[in-house]
């Protein structure tokens, strides 16, 4: 039973690993965020031809103006895919890490019994707190994930209608917030199931 628990701790430190690798792409999505929404907000400004003023006598400059912008929303929206691509890798690695700790428990006939799950040795976890702490972080960061897709997609639709720029705010704050990874509990999960280390 000891060595299985040192089997899931391992499994648990390849998944703070990728909470780290997860935490870095967090600070490029929401950099990348910003600076599209701060594009996506010049959006109508630019669009008013009352805007430029003496400018307005140079030829095409505000359609140049705002096909320089889209081009560089682009950019930055095709850069904020290739991060959700990285997000996607790391929610797939999580999969890979909780199906292969499934198994460690054993199958079939092997399987513990609900005494088992909830045997503890020392300050030790149970096998219970393993697999619920692993199916819950797996759980988190897939939710995450999803939330991430969904306010990404909804920015080609507010570039698009500028005047529905106001959700911008709320989108990014959302992002920040990663409202389905609280800290507190991913802490709480670590420090029973490393409880020996820390104590």
């Amino acid at each position: 039973m000891d060595s299985i628990i040192k089997k899931y701790q391992q499994k648990f430190r390849k998944i703070k690993a990728e909470s780290s690798r997860w935490d870095e792409l967090q600070t490029r999505l929401t950099s990348q965020f910003s600076n599209a929404a701060a594009i996506i907000q010049r959006l109508q400004v630019i669009q008013d031809s009352g805007n430029y003023g003496i400018l307005k006598c140079v030829e095409d400059i505000e359609d140049a103006i705002l096909g320089k912008q889209m081009e560089s929303l682009q950019t930055i929206l095709l850069s904020m895919n290739n991060t959700l691509e990285e997000f996607r890798g790391v929610v797939s690695s999580l999969e890979k890490i909780v199906h292969e700790s499934g198994q460690l428990a054993g199958t079939g006939s092997s399987q513990p019994t609900a005494k088992q799950l909830r045997q503890r040795i020392g300050i030790k976890p149970c096998l219970e707190n393993c697999l619920d702490g692993l199916w819950l972080l797996e759980e988190m960061y897939q939710s995450e994930y999803l939330l991430k897709l969904s306010v990404v997609s909804a920015l080609p639709a507010i570039a698009l209608n500028p005047s529905a720029s106001a959700d911008l705010g709320a989108l990014q704050q959302l992002l920040i917030d990663q409202p389905n990874i609280p800290r507190g509990e991913v802490q709480y999960i670590y420090d029973i199931i490393f409880a020996e280390e820390i104590s």
